[in-house]
């Protein structure tokens, strides 16, 4: 046997002393919720079942297995460093500083919150030399660095959860789940602390992430039956928000990418979203690059590209200013064809302004407006049908100037956007004529969770809950809260196991 050989049975041997010693040491609350549920269920079997014995018996059980939970996750944590301090390294570095160990272990100020409840914490804690105090460093724990507590409060389990039902839910009906069904009692500030640090993480990785779910929405719908092409799908539009120290509300964007496969089934939507700013620039950015980055990457047939939005000012800008110039990344030089579809909904809103200033009587308004939304809809050239017999009632009364004003405005809407409105034509090929989808994104993304009775929003507070908010809406959750964790930084900490290396990957 050689000593190389020698060597490894020997550090087995020990790794496999460690491991044993810390599962018994784990297992011993194990042994302790036995005693107790042997009691429990006693006791409730001891007497004839009753709806108020059996609601006491889960809830009791629930408790003790969090509770067992709770002690496990301590016992197991705390038994990754060496007992004592001297046995960890004097000195670490960070950030290129140099720091030193602090002669006793240190208990976290508050506790390290779980999924079961808050934990006690005792590891070794590095201060600052010279050239790190002067630059006002903290000193840091590298066991919380390795175990990626998030802003030195919460696992990465519970500060998942935490964001994630922070997307939905305001901060008094967060700070109730945690106390109900965590057993965490946090102030206002811990809860900002943790989301506003889980937000800002997620950011770098949210646009990868909804890059790579349109990809693959893009391959089912080319694998798809049907004889239509596969349609790439983008809307945009706005909605106000009440903003804080404004004396108005203040207009958020919203846009959303659809893929369509050949029979004209929705495939998916990716939901992007900006807070109130002028002329929506961050989101037109953003929409850009995403759509870039999507044709630039996507290597099957190039799909029909469709614009679906009602008409605004910011959707007529972005339409005329970047889509019809984007540039095909296929055939540099040569344009895209993106074809803009005017919402059919918005549209027939227009045909009830003329209906309404066209007919005194009821009847003949509603019979009228519903055959020309048809005519519109249904019929080829409906629009320019439409506008013919709008034209011709136009002729048969009196007109007051503010009636003729608000015909004018209904009637030129509908003719100058003509050309966006071919929806017997769209229809034929499976296209999809309304822009639900964005309406929709604004309820979804703002509306349920912003416009709450009483709410108001500063720009920062409002970015963090609107980046967990889009990262749950289009489905890329998991996949960006695990990037975050995956590009947290770790140093070098010293463990009891020998074999529990330390990493070398994003090295602090």
């Amino acid at each position: 046997m050689t000593y190389s050989s020698i060597s490894v049975l020997a550090l087995t041997t020990l790794v496999l002393q460690h491991l044993q010693s810390a599962a018994e040491q784990s297992a011993k609350p194990c042994v302790l919720l036995r005693e107790q549920v042997t009691a429990l269920t006693t006791r409730f079997l001891s007497a004839p079942p009753t709806p108020a014995s059996t609601l006491e018996f889960e809830t009791s059980l629930l408790h003790l297995l969090t509770e067992c939970g709770r002690l496990i996750v301590e016992d197991v944590l705390n038994h990754i460093e060496p007992e004592t301090p001297r046995e960890a390294p004097k000195h670490s570095q960070r950030d290129g500083q140099d720091y030193s160990r602090k002669n006793e272990k240190s208990r976290n100020r508050g506790g390290i919150a779980t999924l079961f409840g808050t934990i006690e914490l005792r590891r070794c804690l590095y201060e600052p030399l010279q050239e790190a105090r002067d630059d006002q460093r903290l000193s840091f724990s590298p066991l919380e660095l390795c175990l990626g507590i998030i802003v030195g409060t919460a696992t990465p389990a519970l500060a998942e959860r935490v964001a994630r039902l922070s997307s939905r839910n305001t901060q008094q009906e967060m700070l109730a789940i945690l106390k109900r069904e965590n057993g965490v009692d946090w102030s206002i500030k811990s809860l900002r602390e943790v989301t506003g640090a889980v937000s800002a993480g997620i950011q770098p990785y949210l646009r990868k992430a909804q890059l790579q779910a349109l990809l693959a929405w893009l391959a089912e719908a080319n694998k798809s039956r049907g004889r239509g092409r596969i349609v790439l799908a983008v809307g945009r539009d706005g909605i106000l928000l009440p903003m804080r120290n404004e004396p108005h509300q203040k207009e958020a964007g919203v846009a959303t990418i659809s893929v369509h496969d050949r029979a004209g089934r929705r495939l998916g939507t990716i939901y992007q979203g900006e807070m109130p700013q002028e002329h929506q620039v961050r989101l037109s950015t953003e929409l850009t690059a995403l759509l870039q980055d999507v044709l630039k990457q996507w290597e099957g047939p190039m799909p029909e590209l469709l614009y679906l939005t009602d008409a605004g000012y910011q959707q007529t800008v972005y339409y005329e200013n970047v889509l019809m110039p984007m540039e095909d990344p296929r055939r540099p030089g040569n344009r895209l064809d993106w074809k803009w579809i005017v919402d059919f909904y918005h549209a027939a809103s227009y045909v009830t302004k003329l209906a309404k200033v066209l007919f005194t009587e009821e009847g003949h308004r509603k019979g009228w407006a519903r055959r020309m939304r048809h005519l519109m809809r249904d019929e080829e050239n409906g629009v320019m049908r439409l506008l013919q017999s709008a034209a011709q009632y136009h002729g048969m009364k009196s007109w007051s100037e503010e009636e003729e004003k608000e015909y004018e405005s209904a009637y030129n809407y509908l003719l100058n956007h003509s050309p966006m409105m071919k929806y017997h034509e769209h229809k034929k090929k499976g296209w999809p004529i309304g822009s639900g989808v964005t309406e929709a994104g604004c309820k979804v993304v703002f509306t349920q969770r912003f416009k709450q009775s009483g709410m108001t929003w500063g720009p920062s507070g409002g970015e963090v809950v609107l980046r967990l908010r889009l990262a749950v809406l289009s489905g890329v959750w998991d996949q960006v809260f695990r990037d975050f964790l995956d590009h947290l930084p770790v140093v070098h900490v010293a463990t009891r196991i020998p074999f529990l290396l330390p990493p070398d990957r994003n090295a602090a």
